[in-house]
């Protein structure tokens, strides 16, 4: 018996495997789809996340947690995944089961401003769970986090995308102060990682980046992810939508939040693989949108 087989029999010991097959997309963790046979004669979709030695060497509880979390998410009513069962430190490799959802990722939707505005209302239906409620605790704050990545140095600074003149405007003005209460952050909210189906947003994917702390963190990289993915006035759109829907909030640190989100790529973007032409409009768009944060916080 293989290891495909081993897990569909601890879920339901009468199912039966019918295939399996890896899943492209997955970078931190090996992605598999099962397809199994119930005993009722159905047929179902499994998703099987088994997680990099990196990611567990961060945190050993990596599967137990994604499965809390993913629980806590689902009960609340969002769109992710159903979490069915996890294996963690007792099993050789950690891993995660959870529903398949039909959809695919959408890099360029027919109707890009339903998109946009969609990706911003569920933006912000994630950072209205009450994580209090659904035992969310364990999440890392996002203020160490972003501690954790201004003390990460290079010696060799990237400066194809103004590394040290970030790192400095953000040394002068870090800690931030606590303008806005913690709520449940994504921690990647790009388009990558949201499934369509038939023009809705089935379902928000790869939360293993999940901490609480300030929304404006996930807002700055959603903004830059959209400018790269659609342009800037898809990620004017959907920092209004945003806005629109979360009023009450203060984003008078929004550009310092821009500026987080501009350095997280730093030493990074020359090794994602891209087309020439693709890296030479997002180092472009980069460019632009870490100007128009200092524009903003020097004004």
């Amino acid at each position: 018996m293989n290891l495909w087989e081993e897990i569909v029999k601890s879920i339901d010991p009468g199912d039966r495997l019918i295939r399996s097959a890896a899943l492209t997309g997955g970078v931190s963790a090996e992605v598999t789809m099962l397809e199994i046979a119930k005993t009722d004669g159905r047929k179902e979709k499994l998703v099987v996340r088994q997680h990099g030695a990196a990611d567990r060497s961060r945190n050993p509880q990596i599967a137990q947690d994604e499965f809390r979390l993913l629980r806590g998410l689902h009960a609340a009513g969002l769109p992710v995944p159903r979490p069915i069962f996890c294996a963690g430190t007792e099993a050789p490799k950690p891993y995660v089961v959870t529903e398949f959802v039909e959809g695919q990722v959408d890099m360029s939707p027919v109707n890009l401003i339903a998109a946009v505005e969609s990706m911003a209302d569920t933006l912000m239906d994630i950072h209205q769970v009450d994580w209090s409620r659904y035992g969310l605790h364990f999440l890392p704050k996002q203020t160490d986090c972003c501690a954790a990545l201004l003390g990460k140095q290079s010696a060799q600074p990237d400066e194809s995308l103004q590394e040290t003149l970030i790192r400095g405007i953000l040394a002068k003005t870090w800690p931030l102060p606590h303008a806005n209460k913690d709520v449940l952050l994504h921690g990647d909210y790009w388009p990558g990682n949201l499934l369509w189906n038939e023009g809705r947003l089935a379902a928000v994917m790869d939360w293993e980046d999940a901490a609480l702390g300030d929304p404006l963190f996930d807002l700055a990289n959603g903004r830059l992810e959209v400018l790269w993915a659609f342009g800037e006035d898809a990620m004017q759109r959907f920092t209004k939508r945003y806005q629109l829907r979360f009023p009450q909030l203060d984003y008078s640190l929004l550009p310092c939040f821009d500026l987080m989100a501009a350095l997280k790529p730093a030493g990074g973007l020359s090794n994602w693989g891209l087309e020439p032409e693709i890296e030479r409009s997002m180092r472009e768009r980069h460019r632009w949108f870490t100007a128009q944060a200092i524009g903003q916080w020097n004004g």
